[in-house]
């Protein structure tokens, strides 16, 4: 029993200890699966956490990517413009080439330019605002000045400082109007007698002009050398022609006896073409004293519309014995009387009608004067259905011994001073003359003459 029972404690013992073992192991085995848990746990974490790095690495990749490939379009862009910049650094280069050639021809342009002004033989200023910033050698030399002490000063400090400046620019400054070209003679004081001096303005811009000094000294001297040859050879020629006629027109009317019909019939061609002399005689005076200054001697206050139509009375008599139908068209209305020298505008209508009845073979003549008020002038128009002027000729008219081609087939004899001495008879009466006209289709003369400003009060109550 004893041995039993000892057997039994041992038992019980051994089972105690088995299940202390296993409650021991249970224990462990609870704690390891705790751990392993918390293990898992934190794999399970540590996966997460890989997972999320895993997929941050893969943001990273991409956007790792489309920085390469934002770079490597960078790339080629830089390069693309590297070439651009090549390319623009070249043709700068080429440009630079250009300029500098182009620099080295404006010198010697502008060398070149330099060498004509300075060895121009006009002088030539020029003018910007109030200061002269070129004279060449001539200019200087005609004001008898060094060029270099001029250039870059002050008009008035010039006219002060230089009389013969101050002569020059006086004289200009009483231009009131622009001028392209103009005479000019500056006197004795401070230049040789008879110096004359051509100038043209130029305008260059706003406030900048080129003066062009030309001296015509001698074409003046010339000039008044050929006037005044003519004007004596006509005077002298005057005397024998008007005796001629005096004793053409005695034989003519049978004061010194009688003659035969086939007699008087020369002499009367023998008379006329002594008439043709005469008148080309008093056109050569008149157009000496024209060119002496001395043509318009004395003005009146003439009523105008009266003085034409003595003219055109005259004037109608020889149009209707040639079969030509003249008309005088006079103003619709009162028109002013006016300063002019009669005998001399007479002259000018006189030429105008007489070339109309030259150059007309057949159809009509019109005489025409209006007032134009708004314009505060007397208007003169003399129509014609002759044989008209070619448009080559129409700058060419109104100089001195010029005819053109068609008057010269139709009509031999004329002088050509006729249209000339008109234009300058109208001009010294401040007033305009032009035409119109085309060959074969006939020709109008068109003058005006001006209404002073005494006439003012005319015009007020008109």
């Amino acid at each position: 029993m004893i041995a039993d029972f000892a057997n039994f404690s041992m038992a019980e013992d051994s089972t105690r200890k088995t299940t202390s073992d296993l409650e021991e192991t249970t224990k462990i085995l609870l704690r390891r699966d705790l751990e392993l848990t918390k293990i898992k746990e934190k794999q399970d974490e540590d996966l997460k956490t890989l997972d999320e790095i895993a997929k941050q690495l893969i943001r990273r990749d991409l956007e790792l990517s489309k920085v390469q490939v934002e770079r490597e379009e960078e790339l080629r862009e830089l390069e693309l413009k590297t070439k651009d910049l090549e390319q623009v650094r070249k043709a700068l280069m080429n440009i630079l080439e250009d300029i500098d050639e182009e620099r080295k021809k404006a010198e010697s342009e502008r060398d070149k330019t330099l060498s004509i002004i300075n060895n121009f033989a006009d002088g030539l200023l020029m003018i910007e605002g109030e200061f002269l910033i070129l004279c060449n050698p001539q200019a200087a030399k005609f004001f008898q000045i060094n060029p270099q002490t001029l250039v870059g000063k002050e008009i008035s400090v010039l006219k002060k400082d230089f009389p013969p400046l101050a002569v020059f620019f006086g004289a200009l400054s009483k231009k009131t109007a622009p001028f392209r070209r103009e005479e000019m003679a500056l006197g004795i004081d401070f230049f040789p007698e008879g110096f004359v001096l051509e100038v043209s303005m130029i305008s260059l811009s706003a406030n900048r002009w080129m003066i062009i000094l030309h001296d015509i000294s001698r074409e003046k001297l010339v000039e008044k050398m050929k006037t005044e040859f003519v004007s004596i050879a006509a005077h002298q020629l005057r005397t024998p022609l008007s005796a001629i006629k005096w004793i053409l027109s005695m034989v003519i009317n049978g004061d010194v006896g009688e003659i035969t019909e086939e007699q008087k019939d020369m002499l009367q061609k023998t008379y006329q073409s002594n008439e043709r002399m005469i008148a080309l005689v008093n056109d050569l005076l008149n157009t000496a004293r024209i060119e002496e200054g001395k043509f318009i001697n004395k003005t009146s206050k003439k009523d105008i519309v009266a003085l034409a139509k003595n003219i055109f009375v005259q004037f109608k008599e020889r149009a209707v014995s040639k079969g030509i139908t003249a008309e005088f068209i006079k103003p619709s209305v009162r028109t002013p009387a006016i300063n002019i020298d009669s005998e001399k505008i007479s002259l000018a209508i006189q030429n105008l009608l007489d070339n109309a009845l030259e150059y007309t073979k057949q159809g009509k003549i019109v005489f025409k004067i209006e007032f134009i008020k708004a314009k505060n002038e007397i208007l003169f128009s003399v129509a014609d259905t002759g044989i008209g002027i070619s448009g080559a000729e129409h700058k060419r008219i109104f100089s001195k011994f010029f005819r053109a081609s068609t008057a010269v087939k139709t009509e031999t004899e004329g002088s050509g001073l006729g249209l000339f001495i008109a234009k300058n008879i109208i001009e010294a009466h401040n007033g305009r003359i032009w035409f119109e006209s085309e060959a074969d289709k006939g020709t109008t003369f068109y003058f005006t003459l001006p209404v002073k400003e005494e006439f003012d009060t005319f015009l007020k109550e008109f």
